[in-house]
C-alpha cells in the first residue's frame, strides 16, 4: 500500500517504472508473435487430420514456456544476460553471442514499442486500474500487430478474451459505460461485416480477413461505439500511406495482400488515449 501511495505522489517514479515494465511485455511479446501461429498452425492441422481419420503429427515440444530463448542459427541457448530486453542487443551489437549471427532488428524494436506503449499511458492517464488495463491492451494489440504483418493472422485467442475482458471492465464504467461498449463491439463488429460482404457481392473477392471484424468489436468493446468512426478514419489513412509504401519501397502489385490489423490498431489505441484532445483540435481547426 505505501508503494502505491508514493507512486500516486510521484508521476516520475511511476513512469519509469511503467518504461522498464514496458520491455520486459515487449520481451515477452516477441516469443508470443513467434510461437503462437506455430502453436496454433500445429493443432489446426491436428485437428483437421483428427476429422479426416489421418494419423496425429508428433512434434517436438514448444509453448510460450519452452524451450527457453535460443539462438534459431546455432541452437545455443541465450543466456539470461544476453536477454535483458534492449540493453542486452545493444551490447551484443545485434548479433549472437555463440555464432555471432545478426539478430532481427524487430526484436529490440518490439521492446521499445512495448515500453512507449506503457510510457505514453502512464504519462496520460496516470496511476490506477485504468491506466494499467489500458497498458494491457497496448500490449496485446502490440503482439497482434506483429502476428498480422507476419502471418495476416489476427488470432481469436488473443482477440476475443481481450473483448470480453474490456466489456467486464465497462460494466463497473472504467472507460465507457456499459450499453456504450456492448454497442461498440456490435457496431464495430457489424461494420466492417457489411463492407465485407458489399465488396465480395460486387467484386467476388474477400477484401478482409473476419480478424479485423473482431479487432474493431474490441476496440469498440473498450471504448465505445463513440470511437469506432475516428477509428476507422485514421485506420483507413494509415492503411493508405502503408500501401502506398508497399508499392513503391517494396514493388508490391495492386491488389495485393496486406495486413489492416496493424493499422486497426495503431487507430484504435490513439483514439482511445486522445479522443478528446483530436476532436478538440479538429473543431478549433474548422472555427478558425
Amino acid at each position: 500500500m505505501a508503494l502505491w501511495i508514493d507512486l500516486t505522489q510521484q508521476a516520475e517514479l511511476f513512469i519509469v517504472l511503467a518504461g522498464v515494465l514496458g520491455l520486459l511485455a515487449g520481451s515477452f511479446i516477441n516469443v508470443v508473435a513467434y510461437r503462437l501461429p506455430i502453436m496454433l498452425e500445429r493443432r489446426w492441422a491436428n485437428e483437421a487430420r483428427e476429422v479426416l481419420g489421418l494419423p496425429l503429427q508428433a512434434h517436438e515440444r514448444l509453448n510460450l514456456a519452452w524451450p527457453g530463448s535460443h539462438c534459431p542459427r546455432c541452437g545455443k541457448a541465450i543466456r539470461a544476460w544476453h536477454n535483458i530486453p534492449l540493453l542486452s542487443y545493444l551490447l551484443l551489437g545485434g548479433r549472437c553471442a555463440g555464432c555471432e549471427a545478426r539478430i532481427s532488428v524487430r526484436y529490440p524494436l518490439v521492446e521499445l514499442g512495448g515500453a512507449v506503449l506503457a510510457v505514453l499511458v502512464a504519462w496520460q492517464v496516470g496511476v490506477g486500474g485504468p491506466g494499467l488495463a489500458l497498458m494491457g491492451l497496448g500490449w496485446v494489440l502490440l503482439a497482434l500487430s506483429v502476428i498480422d504483418i507476419d502471418r495476416q493472422l489476427l488470432p481469436d485467442v488473443l482477440v476475443l478474451p481481450t473483448l470480453w475482458l474490456g466489456l467486464l471492465l465497462n460494466a463497473y464504467g472504467v472507460r465507457v459505460p456499459l450499453f456504450d461498449a456492448v454497442l461498440g463491439a456490435a457496431v464495430g463488429y457489424l461494420s466492417l461485416w457489411s463492407v465485407f460482404w458489399l465488396f465480395k457481392l460486387v467484386t467476388g473477392k474477400d477484401g478482409m480477413g473476419h480478424g479485423d471484424f473482431k479487432l474493431l468489436a474490441l476496440l469498440g468493446a473498450w471504448g465505445g461505439w463513440q470511437i469506432l468512426p475516428l477509428t476507422l478514419l485514421l485506420a483507413s489513412l494509415l492503411g493508405a500511406g502503408a500501401g502506398l509504401w508497399l508499392l513503391v519501397r517494396r514493388g508490391a502489385k495492386l491488389g495485393s495482400a496486406m495486413a489492416f490489423g496493424p493499422c486497426l490498431a495503431i487507430a484504435g489505441w490513439i483514439v482511445l488515449l486522445w479522443d478528446d484532445e483530436i476532436r478538440t483540435s479538429y473543431l478549433h481547426m474548422i472555427t478558425l
